[in-house]
């Protein structure tokens, strides 16, 4: 499909700055700009890119203003925030990819599982006794929706998803692919012969509104009670939550991120890469927690920290100042201690 910058402008409310009948088909990167895509300039890291694109629209700030000469082909859509834009724009385009209906003859979907209306079941998926599925739910090639599962409205479910019975999916989520939610936590008991005994994980993971949860996580249920990830959350790709674990409402956690269980995150919290949080720990709001640190303490709201384990990032940063430097301190020291020897070996000649 095509599209005037008229008609983009619309959806996003921009101002057109050029030639309102200008049509495009597809998107491209500033620096690959090609005639018919539009692109967009939100990092003025970028903005020489912009001075010979062969796009045919640029997204751009309100306030935006070129140094020099622009191309005689492109126009600009100025709009308050060029990647909340672009944000939308991109929502419309996936939305048509995904656009598909029925229930695929290699599907097996259990007679007292419940579909609303225009509901997608892929090739080789599995639904289950009891499972619901809202409205416009999709469901890829490939899955397993457990016994009494319930996925809300309009919730995407890509290939390979595993979600193991009596969970709850709110509306509008997407779970991306090899990810598995409702899988037994880590729980064992060392018993008087020294063996580990399993302990089955009976209750359930519950994931509100609008999640987003990246390709190949592992959301553990709980041993008792719920598991959950409130509205809004976020998750990278590669992400462990173990059993019992509270995500607060619209926190982001970056990839390869393992939390402990039982440990309550707050809410607005940025948890960055490779972040190990351990168990049964308090994390408040708005907390930030920079990539590879180590989280073994309760954390106050609005903390900043780094480390491992972790502290308050303005000290972090100094003392890595001082770690980096410890090698010329201690050549320094070295020889301030040859210094010392051969003082101390002419006194006592």
């Amino acid at each position: 499909m095509q599209f005037s910058a008229a008609q983009i402008a619309q959806l996003i409310a921009g101002e057109v700055e050029g030639e309102p009948s200008v049509l495009v088909h597809d998107v491209s990167k500033i620096e690959e700009g090609r005639k018919g895509t539009l692109t967009f300039l939100s990092n003025l890291k970028y903005a020489d890119h912009l001075y010979h694109t062969g796009a045919s629209i640029a997204l751009v700030g309100m306030d935006f203003k070129p140094a020099r000469s622009l191309p005689s082909t492109l126009t600009l859509i100025r709009v308050a925030d060029p990647r909340i834009a672009l944000a939308r724009l991109l929502e419309l385009k996936v939305e048509g990819i995904y656009e598909r209906t029925g229930v695929d003859p290699m599907a097996s979907v259990h007679p007292q599982a419940t579909l609303g209306r225009e509901v997608y079941v892929g090739p080789f998926t599995q639904v289950d006794e009891g499972a619901v599925l809202g409205d416009g739910v999709k469901v890829f090639s490939n899955c397993h929706i457990g016994r009494g599962t319930v996925i809300g409205h309009r919730s995407r479910i890509h290939s390979n998803v595993s979600i193991y019975h009596d969970c709850r999916i709110g509306d509008r989520c997407t779970i991306h692919s090899g990810t598995v939610i409702g899988s037994d936590g880590f729980g064992f008991q060392e018993d008087d012969q020294k063996q580990w005994r399993k302990l089955h994980h009976v209750g359930n993971v519950v994931i509100e509104d609008d999640v987003e949860i990246g390709a190949s996580c592992t959301i553990d249920r709980g041993t008792m009670g719920s598991t959950f990830l409130r509205t809004g959350v976020k998750l990278d790709n590669l992400i462990q939550i173990a059993h019992n674990v509270d995500v607060g409402a619209h926190t982001i956690i970056i990839s390869q991120t393992g939390i402990a269980g039982s440990t309550r995150i707050g809410r607005h919290c940025r948890i960055g890469g490779q972040v190990g949080i351990v168990g049964h720990l308090r994390i408040g709001d708005r907390v930030s927690i920079a990539a590879q640190s180590g989280v073994s303490t309760d954390l106050q709201d609005d903390s900043l920290v780094q480390g491992s384990p972790a502290f308050d990032i303005g000290p972090y940063k100094r003392s890595y100042v001082v770690y980096r430097g410890l090698p010329e301190l201690k050549r320094r020291i070295d020889d301030l201690e040859k210094e010392l020897a051969a003082l101390k070996d002419m006194q006592e000649r």
